[in-house]
């Protein structure tokens, strides 16, 4: 149903109403898992930020990760590093992926890879919106955190000297999919804790490193 509506927004009325029809589509993504028993808790410390581009890092444990970021945070127009394969063949997804602002990467190409994440931070800055990347590369099967994998972050970072940079640690939502596509968890708790932002000035290795921390840290303290 949002693919057509995602369309007539976007061709007809322009940016904003493709936005808020992403926004609602995961609303509605976000309400249905609660069949199944899924609650959600928000942690943050601080207001978000407001007024200037946003360089989102957090770890990845299911797709259930995304609907809820873009719901609770679409003041922040969260556009996301994905993997070019989600760029096709799944409705509605595709469709925002390809054509509100995020990035589709070959994972098999670095130069493709680097320059698109690079088009991305310049995107942010320009328009003071967010970027949404999972720097572990790919998804947690048992909620235990992976090693960052740092290009792609930094080449944000590069592109968009002045935004901020806001960790996220999730918990939980790997439970969702503990045996698959199919069944889902049922009564799983998901955990979003929001950090306080950092400032993308200094020594890049040593932001990165504070994140790294400070997103496994809030995974074992909110798990």
């Amino acid at each position: 149903m949002f693919h057509p509506i995602q369309w007539i927004c976007l061709t007809i009325f322009g940016y904003q109403a493709h936005k808020a029809s992403v926004s609602i589509m995961n609303f509605f993504l976000v309400l249905w898992t609660r069949i199944l028993g899924t609650r959600y808790s928000y942690f943050s410390e601080e207001q978000l930020p407001k007024g200037k581009a946003v360089i989102i890092v957090a770890n990845h444990q299911s797709l259930y990760d995304i609907p809820y970021i873009i719901w609770k945070l679409r003041s922040l127009h969260p556009k996301f590093v994905a993997k070019k394969e989600l760029g096709k063949g799944i409705p509605s997804v595709s469709f925002n992926l390809k054509y509100g602002g995020s990035v589709l990467i070959d994972r098999k190409s670095p130069d493709q890879s680097l320059k698109a994440i690079a088009s991305l931070g310049t995107y942010i800055e320009k328009h003071k919106r967010t970027a949404v990347i999972f720097p572990e590369g790919t998804r947690s099967k048992d909620g235990q955190p992976r090693k960052f994998k740092r290009g792609g972050l930094k080449i944000l970072m590069e592109n968009s000297p002045n935004a901020v940079i806001l960790p996220i640690s999730i918990s939980n939502s790997w439970k969702m999919h503990r045996w698959g596509a199919f069944p889902n968890g049922i009564g799983v708790h998901l955990k979003f804790y929001l950090h306080p932002p950092i400032e993308n000035s200094g020594d890049s290795e040593i932001i990165i490193d504070k994140v790294e921390q400070l997103i496994k840290s809030g995974i074992q303290n909110n798990g």
